[in-house]
């Protein structure tokens, strides 16, 4: 018996991997979820909004999407820079003052990526792919004409997934 589950597993994978090479396939989702997989350390708050993102993308729901698998990279962000206690964010920025999440929260998420890049946890280069990565957000969280499709939110997804590991090696 645990033979035939090995096998039916194993065709399911190799299927997906099959498939996940046609541009519309919903086994792309698939492949970006064993991408996922890999991550380490999240929470289980981060965890979850990112499987709602994929959620979201296999139903058809592309700007929601976005959303949350943005705001669950600010999570991740946010959660990094209280790692000492807020020290370098209130060196680099002495009048924020922050003393928790909560109040790092309410600053504006553009100006904590350009803290990021102050406080040494982002190069000019990421910030600028944060920067674009925030401004995507905005296009599907406000009324514009953008409405991304399913390669672009599984890219974008991808992305987002690709920074949070970049940041899970920073030295901090």
């Amino acid at each position: 018996m645990k033979d035939i589950i090995n096998s039916v597993l194993s065709f399911q994978k190799e299927a997906h991997s099959i498939l996940s090479i046609h541009e519309s396939a919903k086994s792309r989702t698939v492949i970006l979820d064993e991408t996922y997989s890999k991550l380490k350390g999240l929470s289980i708050k981060q965890d979850e909004l990112l499987r709602q993102s994929l959620r979201c993308t296999e139903n058809i729901l592309y700007r929601a999407a976005h959303i949350l698998a943005w705001v669950a990279f600010m999570d991740f962000l946010q959660e990094k820079l209280a790692s000492d206690k807020f020290t370098k964010l209130n060196s680099a920025r002495p009048k924020w003052n922050i003393t928790s999440l909560e109040m790092l929260q309410e600053e504006n998420e553009f100006q904590i990526i350009e803290v990021c890049k102050e406080v040494g946890l982002v190069n000019n280069a990421e910030m600028r792919i944060l920067q674009g990565l925030l401004s995507k957000r905005n296009e599907c969280a406000h009324p514009t004409k953008f409405f991304p499709n399913y390669n672009q939110t599984l890219g974008y997804i991808a992305d987002i997934l690709d920074q949070i590991e970049v940041l899970q090696k920073a030295v901090y």
